[in-house]
């Protein structure tokens, strides 16, 4: 349950900064995960926001632990990896199995009980969610497809998509008729339903 809220709570936050204003986006896209897939290593410079309260020894000992070879924090926060070939795909590899297991959690765990089937392609980025549709919509299952969005777009981000191809497809499938019933774009659809929030509050 606690590492189900965790999930939730962080893509809220990471989803709704999606949705802010130019300057934020700005700012956003500056903290952005960089790949660079090289002939024999791959590159990645993380966001800060991955290493909160973390010493750089912290981080530089957990990234030695994964086969980092080069590890550096710089004076934004922001930390650059520098890895073989190999030892990213590891990294893709454990990332992967997270990826599956978030999908188990929420079919098997307690939490959504109206999740009956999770289905989805090779790279993760859009996923068949089969609902019971009345328990569906009289709950607040609703949250965890941010969840579920979230590692879908880290993974995609660590594989080497630029941000603007950070995306995630999900289609809700009624359990009883197979049907699709509604189909969920993040983050573009969370952007639209902001703008549109924050406009009729103006209004």
């Amino acid at each position: 349950m606690k590492k189900s809220l965790f999930i939730i709570s962080t893509a809220l936050l990471f989803l709704t900064a999606c949705g802010a204003e130019n300057d934020k986006k700005q700012s956003d896209q500056e903290q952005s995960i960089e790949v660079d897939k090289g002939l024999l290593d791959v590159e990645l410079t993380l966001p800060a926001d991955f290493f909160e309260d973390e010493t750089p020894e912290e981080i530089e000992a957990a990234a030695k632990e994964k086969g980092v070879k080069e590890v550096k924090v710089n004076e934004d926060g922001t930390v650059y990896y520098k890895m073989s070939k190999s030892a990213h795909k590891k990294m893709m590899k454990e990332m992967e199995k997270g990826v599956i297991s978030s999908v188990d959690d929420l079919v098997n765990g307690e939490d959504y009980e109206s999740f009956k089937e999770i289905s989805y392609n090779k790279d993760f980025t859009e996923f068949d969610v089969t609902v019971n549709s009345e328990s569906f919509e009289n709950s607040f299952d609703s949250f965890g497809l941010f969840g579920l969005a979230y590692v879908s777009m880290i993974y995609s981000a660590f594989d080497g998509k630029s941000s603007d191809e950070l995306k995630t497809t999900v289609n809700i499938i009624d359990e009883k008729t197979g049907e699709k019933t509604d189909t969920i774009v993040f983050p573009d659809d969370i952007e639209d339903d902001t703008e549109n929030s924050d406009a009729t509050s103006e209004e």
